[in-house]
């Protein structure tokens, strides 16, 4: 398994850098953006997906195919999302892999990416931040080197197509989902568990994550320094849950992980739609709830 060190200067920021009542954090990937298969959850298997796909607009191309998507609306309020200056995007993405991706709009002042790994500032680390959870992690939860080795000697090349590290904070194999034995990820979400890490399976990537490496106590942080005391949160997996259950006002999509098992928080939002027209309306709705908050 690789690790792919970060290519990116670290450097410290100050505190606060701007004044904003309210922002704004999505996750990414199957929440915001969708790969073409993606795109087309919720609809009924012999649908004809001509139209839906002819009203997607490229957001990521990867090895010269367009590979991520946006329908046109949620590229309008994603635009007006970044102009108002309130959208901050929170990925499990390594640096590298949200750098491949072309939101509408300013590029975000703030990103969260390796599931709070890292919190970017205009693009760059910022170091105070990236020195405090490598503190937490190594007081919570066993170290990343044993999970990699791990999950190694019990991923099967006959159903795992890749493994792979992240940035040395967590581990994540991309399987055929079918083959999956029975039991299994049960079997490694609670050796997982045992050791201070967690378990999600996200389509075909199965990752392990340190417990205390969280998306919302990143997004928090971006709050504090902007004197944000308005969360808005959207995600569609178990990695989204803290950070959902801790905003102000929170939104998933009616597929994926959290809707597989019926998750849900007080006062939660859940699209009407699947794929990418829930997408749409999760973009829409942090664009109507940020104004609300930017003009009150």
């Amino acid at each position: 398994m690789s690790v792919t060190p970060g290519d990116h200067p670290d450097r410290t920021v100050g505190e606060s850098v701007s004044d904003l009542p309210v922002i704004a954090a999505s996750d990414l990937d199957r929440t915001l953006i969708y790969s073409g298969k993606a795109a087309r959850l919720g609809l009924e298997p012999d649908a004809d997906p001509t139209e839906l796909l002819r009203n997607l607009s490229c957001v990521e191309i990867y090895e010269s195919k367009p590979l991520s998507h946006v329908t046109q609306a949620a590229h309008r309020s994603i635009e007006s999302l970044a102009r108002l200056g309130v959208l901050v995007p929170a990925t499990t993405r390594t640096r590298a892999q949200y750098k491949r991706i072309t939101l509408p709009g300013p590029p975000a002042h703030f990103a969260v990416t390796a599931n709070g790994g890292f919190i970017l500032v205009d693009g760059h680390a910022d170091k105070t931040w990236s020195k405090q959870v490598a503190g937490v992690l190594a007081a919570s939860s066993h170290p990343y080197s044993e999970v990699e080795g791990y999950m190694e000697s019990v991923f099967k090349p006959e159903w795992t197509r890749k493994l792979r590290g992240a940035e040395g904070l967590f581990c994540y194999a991309v399987v055929h989902r079918s083959d999956v034995p029975d039991g299994f990820v049960d079997e490694v979400t609670g050796w997982a568990e045992a050791r201070g890490w967690r378990a999600s399976l996200q389509g075909r990537k199965f990752y392990l994550v340190p417990d205390e490496l969280r998306k919302g106590s990143a997004v928090a942080e971006v709050a504090r320094r902007v004197g944000a005391e308005t969360i808005l949160a959207a995600g569609d997996s178990l990695l989204d849950a803290e950070m959902l259950e801790s905003a102000t006002h929170a939104i998933r999509p009616s597929h994926g992980e959290l809707h597989d098992v019926g998750w849900s928080t007080p006062g939660l939002v859940i699209t009407e739609s699947a794929g990418a027209a829930g997408g749409e309306e999760i973009a829409a709705w942090l664009l109507a709830t940020a104004t609300e908050h930017l003009v009150a």
